[in-house]
């Protein structure tokens, strides 16, 4: 048997795991699943493709998604193990826009809980939330004060949604909302694929004087169901160094500033 032989069945075994961790993960980026399968972005591109022809995948600029992936909403659990290393990146560079004595928002997720373990040295400073893992993590924290909202708890986030969330926070002011989500594209800014969960990040923005959406390189350029923040809004993007320039770019031309977190890995490159 050459070598040529084998490739089909190479080919097959490789296409079957990059089907796995997608349907694992709900969408996942090339860079990413070129390093779980180890075969170059060139290779996993086109078995992406080739999938997709099957109708058991659908592209995306940089990634993959399981088809109707616009209304998939992943677990925390799931969220938390993606990208860890660039979620510390951005909450490190997100802590560096918050000052002693301001009040702030920060919203579920875990790259927003990446970023209350960056504050939890402050001094007086109030901390404004709906999510649980952020709450616990500054529970202990001398210098910050935590104001949660009421609400129902959505298990799949680990966050307080409904109208008693909503009404929370309808009297609030604080200088800025830090966010993630789902999706951020030039077209249509923050999304989530949950109706509920968009209705409160909405509520936690309309609060603040200043919006500041945190998202790692695999959300960048996606797209999911519900907006939650249009484009000309969001006064901030925080990302790491291997988002979509041409996203950024486009961000930029319309008003947003944008910030670029470097991968320690990638530093002196």
């Amino acid at each position: 048997m050459t070598a040529d032989d084998t490739r089909p069945a190479f080919a097959a075994e490789r296409r079957e795991r990059i089907l796995e961790l997608v349907r694992t993960n709900g969408a996942m980026a090339l860079r990413d699943i070129a390093s779980r399968v180890r075969a170059s972005e060139v290779t996993v591109r086109r078995d992406v493709r080739a999938l997709e022809a099957d109708g058991l995948i659908d592209r995306r600029r940089g990634g993959a998604a399981l088809p109707g992936h616009l209304g998939h909403e992943q677990s925390y659990s799931q969220k938390s193990g993606q990208a860890a290393p660039e979620k510390l990146a951005i909450a490190a560079a997100a802590a560096r826009l918050v000052v002693d004595g301001d009040a702030i928002v920060l919203g579920p997720g875990s790259t927003t809980e990446a970023l209350a373990r960056e504050l939890t040295g402050r001094q007086n400073l109030t901390v404004v939330t709906n999510s649980l893992p952020v709450a616990d993590v500054l529970a202990s924290a001398p210098g910050v004060e935590v104001v949660m909202t009421g609400g129902t708890l959505r298990g799949t986030i680990r966050a307080l949604v409904g109208t008693a969330a909503e009404q929370a926070l309808s009297g609030l002011r604080v200088r800025q909302a830090f966010v993630s989500g789902n999706g951020v594209t030039a077209e249509r800014g923050l999304s989530t694929p949950n109706p509920a969960v968009a209705s409160v990040d909405r509520a936690l923005v309309a609060c603040a004087e200043e919006v500041i959406v945190l998202a790692d390189h695999t959300k960048v350029g996606a797209d999911t169901m519900v907006q939650t923040v249009p484009p000309e809004h969001i006064a901030h993007l925080i990302t790491d160094n291997h988002a979509d320039p041409e996203v950024l770019m486009t961000l930029e031309d319309m008003g947003t500033l944008v910030h670029v977190a470097v991968l320690e890995v990638d530093r002196g490159e």
